[in-house]
């Protein structure tokens, strides 16, 4: 992989150069290589330099001297998005600015609930951070160890405790933004409450960096839960396990915090490829929901809620088996199941995949008519549906058949992608839950969104973004 030359631009690089440093600029084709391809390897793209600022001082100054040069950016976080947002295009055009340096915490306020983060802080780092002042930050993902808060922030990213929590956007009190133009807005408040006429944070959240870059947060935090309950159960059908996360919010006077459902495919993919997992039960079923409890009251009696809910729920036929993790340890190796799955599909070949939300209700329904529809369009294709049906929030996924050719059969993307968006949309859903848009799914977005959507969408992009320098391409087509 060698590096693209910009044309026209004979003194930006050097500029930019002088502001961050040789620490701060990468250029060798080695090292470049990481930041330039996706974990799944769909996009590949190519730049003459990777710009890696240390302050938000310096990402200004950088955008700064890309504005004088019209030269676009794509801001980029630890590389973890699926949809190649976070990727340069093919043809070099465009610097790659990353904020991994951006590492500080520059506060925690256990009174308040609030930690303010840079972009660059991994994910991981900051939930410590929180837990070594008492305090939850109850973002949670499997790349926590990995992802950074800016993409989090980015792709308004969501995870497994959607359902108590809500999505990174209603984590978030306040932000910090390095405009188009070079400007910072200062928008780092700790207030729960300001009715001061348009909420601007929300224009960056979920904009995948095609607004402006987010440079720090302040993020809220949440009582330390002292008890959790945790129970993978098997259940006869879809329809029970909806039934049962009603029962079980209720049961436990709405301290459900996860709900996740996995089909019998996802434990054997785990079990053969994934180190340290086993069957938590004597026997196979088809449907499973892995549920977990919490409350920040210690000795509140939430196993014994769990127990005596469980109880009801066997004798009425919701649930067929199951069992309760009697330690933190156990409670980890149950979600270890469902926490790898990506990492468990990947040996079997090829998998398309699909990252959609309907309502609640509808769950049983989508993967029901997508199960249909996949087995239908390729004879002897695996549908791989888990997830977090406690938002709706279904990832669909799709392994090729046994023996099958890896390429040919993702040649088979669009026209799978386009059937299972329909079958959400015509349950009232969305074909993008939490991974955002990117490049991947922009036709998408033309599809299904109104003409009246994608005009305001693009009068506000055109405000904020006159010249089209912020991750061009990306969301929105040119």
């Amino acid at each position: 992989m060698t590096a693209v030359p910009i044309a026209n631009l004979p003194n930006a690089l050097d500029r930019i150069r002088a502001i961050v440093g040789d620490k701060g600029c990468v250029t060798d084709p080695d090292a470049m290589a990481p930041f330039l391809i996706d974990d799944r390897k769909k996009f590949l793209g190519a730049t003459a330099m990777i710009v890696r600022p240390a302050s938000t001082k310096d990402v200004a100054a950088v955008v700064r001297v890309c504005a004088e040069h019209e030269l676009a950016i794509v801001p980029q976080g630890g590389n973890t998005g699926l949809c190649g947002g976070q990727i340069p295009s093919a043809g070099g055009g465009e610097i790659l600015l990353s904020l991994s340096r951006l590492k500080r915490i520059r506060e925690v306020d256990p009174i308040n609930y609030t930690i303010t983060a840079e972009a660059g802080c991994i994910l991981a780092e900051v939930q410590a951070k929180a837990a070594a002042v008492d305090r939850l930050m109850p973002l949670s993902l499997a790349a926590e160890g990995t992802c950074e808060i800016g993409g989090n922030l980015s792709t308004n990213a969501g995870g497994i405790n959607v359902l108590r929590y809500g999505m990174a956007r209603d984590l978030v009190l306040g932000i910090e933004v390095v405009l188009p133009d070079g400007r910072i807005w200062d928008g780092l408040r700790r207030l729960r409450k300001d009715n001061t006429g348009y909420d601007l944070k929300h224009l960056f959240i979920g904009a995948e960096g095609t607004l402006g870059i987010i440079t720090a947060a302040v993020l809220k935090l949440f009582p330390r839960p002292r008890e959790v309950a945790t129970a993978l159960l098997a259940v006869p059908d879809l329809d029970a396990a909806l039934a049962l996360m009603v029962r079980a919010r209720e049961a436990s006077g709405d301290k459900l915090t996860a709900f996740e459902l996995m089909e019998r495919i996802c434990f054997d993919f785990a079990l053969r490829h994934v180190s340290g997992t086993h069957d938590p039960l004597d026997k196979a079923y088809e449907h499973y929901v892995l549920l977990e409890m919490s409350s920040s009251e210690s000795g509140g009696g939430l196993r014994a809620a769990m127990e005596s809910m469980l109880a009801g729920a066997i004798e009425d036929g919701l649930v067929i088996d199951g069992t309760i993790a009697a330690n933190d340890a156990q409670a980890k190796a149950l979600w270890r199941i469902r926490e790898t799955q990506n990492e468990a599909q990947k040996p079997e070949g090829g998998s398309i995949k699909h990252d959609v939300s309907v309502p609640v209700s509808q769950v049983p329904e989508f993967i029901r008519r997508a199960s249909a529809f996949v087995t239908t369009l390729i004879p002897g294709a695996r549908p791989v549906a888990f997830g977090h049906v406690g938002d709706g929030n279904v990832h669909f996924n799709v392994s090729q058949p046994p023996g099958a050719d890896r390429g040919e059969f993702l040649t088979r993307w669009p026209d799978m992608n386009r059937g299972i968006h329909d079958i959400a949309h015509a349950l009232g859903g969305s074909f993008s839950a939490e991974h955002g848009v990117g490049v991947l799914k922009r036709e998408e977005l033309v599809r299904f969104k109104s003409p009246v959507e994608i005009e305001l969408m693009r009068r506000i992009k055109a405000a904020i973004d006159p010249r089209g320098l912020m991750n061009p391409g990306k969301v929105l087509e040119p």
